[in-house]
């Protein structure tokens, strides 16, 4: 093999090609990004990081790079529970009729459960609000979605607020206000 001495020298000065250590610096940068991201950020988005801190690089350089380290966006989070297709369950009539203003005080609530993703799984939230000042009266979080949660939030709206007269409760009618103990809550303390 034929090689100048002055350029095997200079590969054994230099063990790294430019394009080598130029890799090296640029995954620093993309673990940085996809750490930051909680381990969660594919090629594309920690692409989109490093446009935006002005570094110059293709979203495929970034996928080798990430692949060859094994630096992988989180998938498969399940679909969010409860959605189950099917006739709801009437429990009440609609009494409100999509007429949200309200012109006292305590004259009607409205209760809703929301989901939230962490990364330890899901949590639920209820929360009463009263339509007319449209503040949280009363609410509600655990990592299970049964009839307490949503009767922990009455139950603190009516500590609250203390009614004296009669409250017009609206909720979506889901399985955890149609429950005998909502409806019997409802019964001793809003009626």
């Amino acid at each position: 093999m034929s090689v100048h001495p002055s350029g095997y020298y200079a590969w054994k000065a230099s063990p790294h090609s430019l394009r080598a250590s130029e890799d090296q610096r640029l995954l620093g940068q993309i673990k940085q990004a996809w750490l930051e991201s909680g381990c969660i950020y594919g090629y594309r988005k920690v692409h989109d990081d490093l446009q935006a801190l002005g570094e110059r690089c293709g979203k495929h350089h970034v996928a080798r790079l990430m692949k060859r380290e094994g630096l992988r966006s989180q998938t498969g989070y399940h679909r969010r529970p409860g959605h189950y297709r099917g006739r709801p369950a009437v429990v009440a009539p609609n009494h409100l009729q999509r007429q949200f203003t309200v012109d006292t005080p305590n004259k009607a609530w409205v209760t809703d459960i929301t989901y939230i993703r962490t990364h330890e799984g899901w949590l639920y939230l209820a929360v009463v609000l009263d339509l007319f000042s449209r503040q949280v009266i009363g609410w509600s979080m655990q990592s299970r979605i049964d009839r307490e949660l949503v009767l922990n939030a009455l139950l603190m709206a009516v500590w609250r607020r203390q009614p004296k007269q009669e409250v017009l409760v609206h909720s979506d009618q889901g399985s955890q206000s149609s429950s005998y103990d909502w409806q019997d809550f409802l019964k001793a303390h809003l009626t």
